[in-house]
């Protein structure tokens, strides 16, 4: 049986945790980006009931639930909470269009910009892997003077599937050239994870994001890490 490999809270001795050496097997680190990087919980939420309201569409969406649910596609969350949205393209430009009204609901998660100029200074390849739309992503990332980090930057595409299909992961890997295998898929919810283990890269969950750690558990994840700072241990950089 497979061992998970769980570390204890930050507040505690990180001499004591069991932890194996990642350093000389993995070379490209994958990150999500809501939840993981960003706690955007606000500005999409707010976003999303914007254009409900301009598009006139008729809406039952309980904060709380919602939030459990971001990272999924639209279309499932919709579903989930039988929202009828007649044009699904309308209701994606009409929320790209309002995003930015809400953009300062949006901040860092702590220790993000350290950590990703740690691992540049280490040379790994860095990647980012979102259910956004690619324009979207990369004027979020601009925003927050992220883009700089990046190796490369791959948001949702039309004709490539979403996580937790691999295949945009492996066309990250093939553009790096690095192996997926190499690769360390770093997320805040079981599409991470399951992303991660179809592409048969190793997998790390972060708890502060926008899933239970119950939930979490039951994907059975390499890592679950309460800071974002803890990749640090993991590959001992």
């Amino acid at each position: 049986m497979k061992t998970q490999k769980w570390l204890t809270p930050p507040s505690q001795n990180f001499s004591s945790r069991l932890v194996t050496d990642l350093s000389a097997e993995i070379k490209h680190v994958c990150f999500d980006l809501d939840g993981t990087l960003i706690n955007s919980a606000g500005t999409i939420y707010k976003s999303t009931l914007k254009t409900f309201d301009d598009l006139n569409i008729a809406y039952n969406l309980p904060e709380d639930e919602f939030n459990k649910m971001i990272g999924m596609h639209f279309v499932d969350i919709f579903n989930h909470f039988n929202i009828d949205v007649p044009d699904f393209e309308i209701f994606i430009a009409h929320y790209k269009k309002v995003y930015f009204d809400f953009i300062d609901e949006s901040v860092l998660y702590s220790g993000v910009k350290e950590v990703l100029d740690l691992m540049r200074n280490c040379a790994y390849k860095i990647s980012l892997l979102t259910t956004k739309a690619q324009d979207q992503t990369e004027r979020i990332l601009e925003h927050f003077n992220l883009t700089k980090h990046f190796d490369f930057i791959m948001g949702r595409t039309n004709g490539i599937p979403h996580k937790p299909d691999p295949t945009p992961f492996f066309m990250i890997c093939d553009h790096l050239q690095i192996n997926p295998e190499n690769s360390l898929m770093v997320g805040d919810t079981e599409l991470d994870i399951l992303c991660g283990k179809n592409a048969n890269a190793k997998t790390v969950v972060v708890t502060y994001g926008y899933r239970s750690i119950e939930r979490l558990k039951e994907f059975s994840p390499d890592y679950l890490i309460d800071d974002l700072r803890e990749l640090e241990i993991i590959l001992k950089i």
